[in-house]
């Protein structure tokens, strides 16, 4: 238990490992350690869609850096997670259930259809959410220094995903109450 709550900590907190990695180390050394933390951290993963997006990022930094170099590799790991969660949430849209609605049912196993329309929307806003954080990532990681980079992905990105968790619970909250 104690190796996965700090390999959670340490995923969370990857652009600063990256950021301080590629001021003191060759990057090339930091791509292979974060790689490892990544692969460790998803071979400890119990949950299949969790352990499905960290193998397939650390599999991107990896084709990424065999093209553009350890550096980018490692600056286009926040869009990979995007883009990873992207595609597990849009095709759960596909599914009978989608991921949210997945999750409601967790807690609420009879989910009313208000409730199965509502967490199809809520998917559909989490697809648009990392569809822009994905494209704002990007940016950084392309056109901006390395300490823009690790403040839009050390904090803001983290920043806007509580804020929108705040926002969807305010709506679901007012929307339950007005059913």
């Amino acid at each position: 238990m104690p190796l996965k709550i700090i390999l959670v900590i340490v995923t969370i907190v990857y652009p600063f490992i990256v950021y301080f990695g590629l001021a003191h180390f060759d990057s090339t050394l930091v791509m292979f350690f974060v790689i490892a933390l990544l692969m460790i951290r998803g071979f400890t993963e119990k949950q299949k869609n969790t352990r499905s997006v960290i193998f397939t990022s650390a599999f991107g930094v990896l084709v990424v850096a065999y093209f553009w170099g350890d550096q980018q590799g490692l600056k286009l790991y926040p869009v990979l997670v995007n883009a990873s969660m992207l595609l597990l949430f849009a095709s759960s849209l596909y599914a009978k259930q989608s991921i949210i609605e997945r999750m409601a049912r967790l807690k609420e196993p009879n989910l009313p259809e208000t409730g199965v329309r509502y967490t199809r929307k809520v998917t559909i806003v989490w697809c648009v959410f990392f569809t822009l954080n994905g494209l704002a990532a990007l940016f950084t990681a392309f056109w901006t220094s390395n300490e823009t980079w690790l403040f839009y992905n050390g904090f803001l990105a983290y920043l806007l995903i509580g804020l929108l968790v705040v926002i969807e619970w305010i709506v679901r909250f007012r929307v339950k109450h007005k059913v």
